[in-house]
């Protein structure tokens, strides 16, 4: 996707070196960041650098070839493939392909480690690229028949950032609205600003932006009305998470919307690559909810009168504050799952049924 007219993809590999763009500096600054060791990786899974369920597994598959470039040897590498998957919790994605890169490394001759790490690398970026173009073209069915029905531009409400940036390309929410974009279909993308870190306002509505495609930024609460008042047509986000059972684990505020879209008869869908369902899980209350820093919330970050990005504190000092990053969303009020096979009920043999 494209980043003031030149194509990119979040994430790449470059004479040994991993290159990320640093998402903590959106939508201000645009900076490409080298990752050079195991723990720049960590850190920048860690603090969001990148972010988003499948990029940060590519990202940590990346981080263990680095590992093995710093150290080759098989105990190094089971270290950092550990913390890799501490690193943030929520998103099996992460888990997935680091398991995926240690199935193929362990007890491998240490001659030829490095190789087969760059390779499985690159495919798990390239197949990721290849999922979500799947879900953007199954996804895209969906918009044309409202559009079919409509005659009018198609009104699509998003959550959080599951568009390219938190992918390696096209994105998996963003994906059919790419797609609609470029066969001239008239789209229009309510951004929830999605607080704490505000990806929605900062991301979401940034690559749209880049891609020409209209939206306009709302504040997280804003969606309810929108909806009573028929200016949504749809609803679809993302996911860290999708249990065998349907559920969805994603940002939190996802499950409000999605009661929202229930409640007014609105499609509420769920855009996700395979590797984000966790087969072995369909009891939510078994996923680690991330609770991460309060500061998250008691400060923000934008330009001064400057132009310089300033930190302040909007919330009094002696306050607490809760921060959990996620929430879960029962499949009952999930209209379907869009995923690269096609799109299926969110239920146990809904999936079942897609991935035989």
């Amino acid at each position: 996707m494209k980043i003031a007219n030149k194509e990119y993809c979040t994430i790449w590999f470059e004479n040994n070196i991993v290159k990320i763009i640093d998402q903590t500096k959106l939508p201000h600054q645009f900076v490409i960041k080298d990752l050079k060791k195991v723990d720049d990786v960590f850190n920048a899974i860690k603090t969001m650098e990148v972010r988003g369920a499948p990029l940060i597994g590519a990202t940590a598959a990346y981080g263990l070839v680095l590992a093995i470039l710093e150290n080759n040897d098989q105990s190094f590498l089971s270290k950092s493939a550990e913390n890799l998957i501490n690193s943030r919790p929520t998103a099996i994605n992460l888990k997935w392909a680091v398991d995926r890169m240690m199935n193929k490394l362990s007890g491998v001759n240490s001659e030829k480690i490095l190789e087969i790490a760059k390779n499985e690398a690159k495919e798990i970026c390239e197949e990721d690229i290849s999922f979500c173009k799947n879900i953007g073209l199954n996804g895209l069915r969906i918009i044309e028949e409202i559009y079919n029905k409509k005659k009018d531009t198609v009104n699509i409400l998003t959550h959080c950032n599951a568009g390219w940036l938190a992918t390696i390309n096209w994105g998996t929410a963003t994906s059919p609205i790419y797609h609609a974009h470029k066969k001239g279909i008239p789209v229009h993308v309510w951004a929830d600003e999605t607080r704490p870190r505000n990806q929605g306002a900062n991301l979401t509505s940034y690559e749209l932006n880049e891609e020409g495609v209209k939206n306009t930024i709302i504040a997280d609460n804003t969606g309810g009305i929108l909806m009573q008042r028929g200016e949504v047509d749809m609803c679809i986000v993302g996911t860290d998470r999708t249990l065998s059972n349907g559920d969805v684990c994603n940002k939190v505020g996802t499950y409000l919307k999605a009661l929202a879209a229930y409640d007014n008869n609105i499609p509420f869908y769920v855009a996700l690559p395979s590797s984000t369902i966790d087969w072995s899980n369909k009891n939510h209350k078994e996923i680690p909810i991330e609770e991460r820093d309060t500061e998250e919330l008691s400060n923000m970050e934008g330009l001064d009168e400057q132009g310089k990005i300033k930190k302040i504190q909007i919330y009094p000092k002696n306050s607490k504050a809760m921060n959990l990053a996620f929430d879960v969303t029962p499949a009952k009020y999930i209209t379907g799952l869009i995923t690269e096979k096609g799109i299926c009920d969110a239920s146990e043999k809904g999936l079942k049924d897609l991935f035989k």
